[in-house]
């Protein structure tokens, strides 16, 4: 992990989409090596520490044909895009055919100058890792069909939703235990020994092109889970992870890679375990969006080891848009809680703008939206933030707070901080409907003694305070609903 950041914040961004719109405005074709440097410049001036470049892979004329068959999905288009035309549909970016830089991207040259582009700038590439599954037309579907996991045409009468035929075999089609199958994708068989080497070569592969990845629904291939998924057909469960082989083989030629996972159903800790970097996670997600400000805060009472690796965000491509989901009032407050808590921080492209709009990965472009001028400024104040080392690399603490015998408001609050030499900020949240107030305690011992004077970062608003009260009582805090500070001391 030299060279990356502790707290890495990371802008995700649709290629094909991105690289749509920016022909569109500059009346070419562009692709990754014609981005023109001042769209470079742009993303720079955020201060991100990587760019994830999602669904650079080869896309899949199969998958495609695939999907335009599947009425669900075409509905879907249509949501998103009401003028939907058949060559809107580019194909999934987890269809994978093959782990090559598509050409109407601009192919590995275009990906390499794309690189090279982020470096100069002091940002970091990642990249998409698809483990659990592939294209109809993949390579290794006439190559090697060992690796997939197999069925039969009794399988394919009875389960025609559930397994397809390629190559002259009947092969299952890749799942998620709890949801129907993807029916563009094949399942790959984690336990079998010859795809696990050739997935080391693949994803040593990745790991030249790039920084870092990002490994799609990384808990489908834990022994335990593809066991209970596939029982039988997947035959013997080997002795080892598949993840720990994975990454270590990968890092003994690229031992600074970072490893992101997708994770649900809290297999964060044991993802970490096994050698990730990052996790998602997905629980602060849905309990900024469904739950109290309560239990946030017990979220946040994890062991700071667990939380040093999790990825915090309120948007990314799988989840519907922020601008949906929050109103405007809740998503910054929701998008400061998961921006300035320890752990890489998660943007994503349009975030900034308030698209409300999801839109399904299969699709080249997306419909217009105005942007929201006053969140564009929120974002660009929000980002500032990283400039302060505390927020960067510092100490982060959860802070104690106290009500009042009639005044439970104090339990809508959070607050934590961040500190390193003489930089040091509070965070306080206000997560609810209604105004709170409550009593603060910073766990810093020197504050005694001085006077210290508090800036908001966000508003510029200016508190002055004695460090003895602070010290001793804490720091009264009064805030209405969805309203926070961020105080420089």
């Amino acid at each position: 992990m030299n060279g990356w950041r502790k707290h890495p914040v990371i802008y995700e961004i649709n290629t094909w989409v991105w690289l749509f719109e920016l022909s569109k405005k500059q009346r070419e074709r562009i692709t990754l090596a014609t981005v023109p440097a001042q769209e470079w410049d742009a993303i720079a001036t955020y201060g991100f520490d990587a760019v994830w470049f999602m669904g650079v892979w080869e896309r899949s004329p199969a998958g495609i044909a695939i999907s335009m068959r599947n009425e669900g999905l075409l509905k879907d288009f249509r949501r998103a895009l009401p003028d939907f035309a058949p060559q809107d549909n580019v194909g999934s970016p987890y269809c994978v055919r093959r782990y090559v830089v598509d050409q109407q991207l601009g192919g590995p040259e275009g990906l390499a100058k794309a690189r090279k582009m982020l470096a100069d700038r002091g940002m970091k590439l990642i990249l998409d890792f698809v483990p659990n599954h592939v294209a109809p037309d993949h390579p290794w579907v006439t190559e090697h069909p060992d690796y997939f996991i197999q069925g039969s045409a009794d399988d394919l009468a009875r389960q025609p939703n559930d397994f397809i035929q390629a190559g002259g075999k009947v092969l299952a089609c890749g799942r998620d235990p709890y949801f129907p199958a993807w029916p563009d994708v094949l399942q790959l068989n984690a336990f079998n020994s010859g795809l696990r080497k050739a997935t080391a070569e693949t994803v040593t592969s990745i790991a030249d092109q790039c920084d870092g990845m990002r490994c799609d629904m990384a808990m489908l291939l834990i022994n335990a889970i593809f066991e209970r998924t596939w029982r039988d057909r997947a035959g013997a469960k080997p002795p080892t992870e598949y993840w720990p082989d994975l990454i270590k083989a990968v890092r003994k030629r690229h031992p600074q890679v970072l490893f992101m996972a997708e994770a649900y159903w809290d297999m964060e800790w044991e993802l970490q375990q096994q050698g990730f970097d990052y996790c998602y996670d997905k629980r602060l997600y849905d309990r900024l969006e469904h739950n109290d400000a309560e239990t946030v805060r017990l979220h946040l009472c994890a062991d700071l080891g667990y939380q040093e690796k999790l990825v915090r965000f309120i948007e990314n491509h799988d989840e519907p848009r922020a601008a949906s989901t929050f109103h405007l009032e809740k998503i910054r407050a929701a998008a400061l809680t998961a921006a300035t808590l320890p752990g890489a921080r998660l943007f994503h492209e349009g975030q900034f703008e308030g698209r409300r709009v999801r839109l399904p990965v299969f699709l080249r472009r997306r419909p217009d939206e105005t942007p929201d001028q006053s969140l564009q400024e929120f974002y660009r104040n929000l980002l500032r933030l990283f400039r302060s080392t505390d927020l960067k690399e510092g100490e982060w603490k959860l802070c104690e707070r106290t009500g009042w015998p009639d005044n439970n408001s104090y339990m809508s609050l959070v607050a934590w901080c961040w500190r390193k030499d003489n930089e040091r900020h509070l965070i306080v949240v206000n997560l609810s409907d209604h105004r709170a107030q409550e009593q603060v305690r910073v766990p810093w011992g020197d504050l005694a003694g001085r006077s210290w004077r508090l800036t908001d970062a966000l508003t510029g608003e200016v508190y002055e305070r004695d460090g003895t009260l602070l010290q001793h009582s804490g720091l009264y805090v009064d805030l209405e609903a969805w309203r926070y500070h961020v105080l420089k001391f």
